[in-house]
């Protein structure tokens, strides 16, 4: 079994991470990564809250938190009112994670005249166990561009929540949480452009996640 495939759990921090299978693109092209993003949101914002993104070539990093076992057992009946029983809570984050990557996968396959998974199987995760690595993981996040060349500078790339935390656009991001992680915009700005990260991060990074963009 891979390692990272912590049990998905309520109530709890996880850095989520998923590649294209065989290394290929999981975006093709500009329009993917909205699309994505839409899809993303339709599937696993009523399971978990996401405090931090970054969407690369090849792969994708975030950060969330999933919702209590109340609200996601809530969810699972609303939208399931045909069922007599209800699964277990992991059973249900692990679908809705399943649906979002095959729903995405369908409509690339369909576009591009592929077949097959684009996903590999399973999703690495690590459980965040310790809140003093939670802003360190949102910093790495944002920071991954950079770090696979996609460009010289993580500020000035596009596909990450970076910019999303410091704008005043709606989100649905937990922006506010983060920035009151950080101790504020500035103190969150300066962690990022100092990369305080990675300096104790070695048990929360995915161990195959340095791959060519």
């Amino acid at each position: 079994m891979k390692s990272h495939t912590e049990k998905l759990e309520a109530k709890a921090k996880f850095h989520i991470y998923n590649r294209g299978i065989n290394g290929e693109d999981i975006f093709k092209e500009e329009r993917n990564y909205n699309y994505f993003l839409e899809k993303y949101a339709f599937f696993i914002q009523p399971i978990a809250d996401t405090y931090a993104y970054c969407l690369l070539k090849k792969h994708f990093h975030v950060a969330i938190q999933t919702k209590s076992s109340e609200e996601i057992v809530k969810f699972y009946l609303e939208t399931h009112p045909e069922k007599k029983t209800v699964p277990s809570v992991y059973k249900i984050i692990s679908q809705q994670f399943a649906s979002f990557f095959n729903s995405y996968a369908q409509a690339i396959n369909k576009s591009y005249q592929r077949t097959g998974g684009l996903f590999e199987e399973p999703f690495r995760r690590i459980l965040i166990d310790n809140d003093n690595y939670w802003a360190e993981l949102i910093s790495y996040i944002h920071t991954n561009s950079e770090k696979h060349g996609m460009v010289k500078d993580f500020r000035n790339y596009k596909h990450s929540s970076y910019h999303s935390h410091l704008s005043k656009a709606p989100t649905k991001l937990k922006r506010e949480e983060v920035i009151s992680l950080f101790g504020g915009e500035d103190k969150y700005k300066e962690f990022h452009i100092n990369k305080q990260a990675l300096l104790n991060l070695e048990k929360y990074m995915i161990d195959f996640d340095y791959v060519t963009p």
